[in-house]
């Protein structure tokens, strides 16, 4: 990240960083970086509109505030085809907040993308996203082919890696 800051501060390279800053949880560091981008750059209807709005909606959901992160994304999802973080985490806020059957159009919203953008780290998380989404929906067995598309793609991935055994574990109590 810092790195990734020292090399450029175009808009785009600080806002995937205060993204990725909100992601890990560091809230402050990411409003931070968010807010000087929004300050510099009032007009840019993206950074105004999509990206603000993005890290500061994954702030509110680190804070357990879903209801607020949906709200902020509003503005965003006529922009969700150019950022899928819009869906993934509108995605994340809708299964947060509880309302499966939202979350599951806002995943499967994104999965429909994946012909348009060809390398997102979002897209698998996505397949996640929809089976957490089933099941709260009720429906198991589509739960169950979204755990497996999701294997499918982990297939020659590190086992150790968090996620992946979190993800096993969820799936072994569908069974």
């Amino acid at each position: 990240m810092a790195q990734a800051l020292k090399l450029s501060q175009s808009p785009n390279v600080v806002l995937n960083c205060a993204a990725a800053l909100a992601m890990a949880g560091e809230n402050a560091r990411a409003a931070k970086l968010a807010d000087d981008v929004a300050q510099k750059r009032p007009f840019d209807t993206l950074v105004q509109f999509v990206a603000v709005p993005l890290v500061k909606a994954q702030i509110e959901l680190n804070q357990r505030n879903p209801g607020k992160a949906i709200d902020l994304l509003d503005s965003a999802l006529v922009y969700a085809r150019a950022n899928s973080g819009v869906l993934y985490i509108r995605g994340n806020a809708y299964l947060k907040a509880g309302r499966g059957s939202d979350a599951v159009q806002a995943f499967q919203r994104l999965l429909d993308l994946k012909n348009m953008i060809i390398i997102d780290p979002t897209m698998p998380l996505a397949k996640v996203g929809l089976a957490r989404a089933y099941v709260l929906a009720g429906d198991k067995a589509r739960a169950r082919v979204a755990y497996q598309d999701f294997f499918a793609v982990w297939k020659d991935a590190d086992p150790d890696i968090p996620v992946l055994s979190e993800v096993k574990t969820e799936y072994a109590k569908l069974q």
